[in-house]
């Protein structure tokens, strides 16, 4: 039996660093879902589809198939059977990706992609809607938040080690904005499944998150 870990929250909680973490720590597959909606993006451009054809990506999309592997430590992403890490990162790619992301039917093709690599393999997957929706019967599912003062002060460190400006007050707005967004979305809404455990991280190392997490699964 394979066995998921879900952890949903919003922007800048630190949910990939820490789901990163404890795949490597417990030997799971850490699920990219960005890499996944990058691979169908890639896939797209491809056909020559270009993003106001909706109908054409609808109908499309039924015939990429995306999973994700880990050799040697390194993450692969397999588009149709082709190692497609060297093709999805350029800016082409993530255009087409945030313009693609919002199809119904491109969304529904990868919940139904992440359920199978779940069914199949030890996963730790992040995002929005992992424990409500795309894995709603994961065996831990976490609600990792942090308050927006402190997911803030985290994001402009990130921007000022890349040497970028950057205003706190600016930033801790964008995510409240974002939240609300995010909470208040038709498809798929961001909020705390049921039976998730929430953790907040405002005063934790990412260490100590990552290892509550892990011993929820004992």
């Amino acid at each position: 039996m394979s066995y998921s870990i879900a952890i949903d929250g919003p922007a800048g909680a630190g949910k990939s660093t820490i789901a990163k973490l404890i795949a490597k720590k417990k030997g799971f597959i850490y699920v990219d879902t960005g890499a996944m909606y990058r691979a169908i993006a890639l896939f797209l451009i491809e056909k020559g589809i270009s993003a106001d054809e909706q109908d054409k990506i609808s109908s499309a999309v039924g015939e990429a198939n995306v999973t994700i592997s880990y050799e040697n430590g390194e993450q692969i992403v397999w588009l149709n059977g082709r190692n497609v890490n060297g093709l999805i990162r350029t800016e082409e790619v993530s255009r087409m990706t945030s313009q693609s992301s919002v199809n119904k039917d491109v969304r529904e093709k990868l919940v139904e992609l992440q359920r199978e690599l779940a069914k199949k393999e030890n996963v730790v997957m992040d995002g929005r809607d992992i424990g409500t929706c795309v894995l709603p019967d994961a065996n831990v599912k976490v609600y990792l938040t942090a308050s927006s003062h402190v997911r803030a002060i985290r994001r402009s460190e990130e921007l000022k080690a890349k040497g970028e400006p950057c205003e706190l007050d600016v930033i801790e707005k964008d995510i409240i904005d974002r939240d609300y967004r995010d909470m208040h979305r038709d498809i798929s809404p961001l909020r705390q499944a049921e039976d998730a455990v929430l953790l907040d991280s405002s005063d934790m190392t990412i260490d100590e998150v990552a290892d509550a997490i892990i011993n929820m699964c004992k």
